[in-house]
């Protein structure tokens, strides 16, 4: 069992059912036990999925776009 939950800083982390602390990308070590927990999920790869879905909702669509999908205004 994975559980899903956020960093003051807005990152949304999961780990595994059991772990004491985990550390977030920005620097603060979070203590899994007093975070409000915001899904359970039974899976690695479900929570690497959810996750994606909640960093989609606050930051909009991560991931890579191809050079023709995007808009470049060159200047010369």
């Amino acid at each position: 069992m994975y559980l899903i939950f956020r960093c003051d800083c807005g990152r949304a982390l999961y780990a595994k059912e059991g772990v004491v602390t985990r550390k977030c990308v920005c620097g603060k070590t979070l203590k899994v036990k007093e975070r409000r927990i915001f899904k359970k999920v039974e899976t690695a790869e479900d929570a690497s999925y959810t996750i994606q879905l909640m960093q989609e909702e606050n930051y909009g669509k991560t991931g890579f776009m191809t050079a023709d999908s995007m808009k470049f205004h060159r200047r010369f």
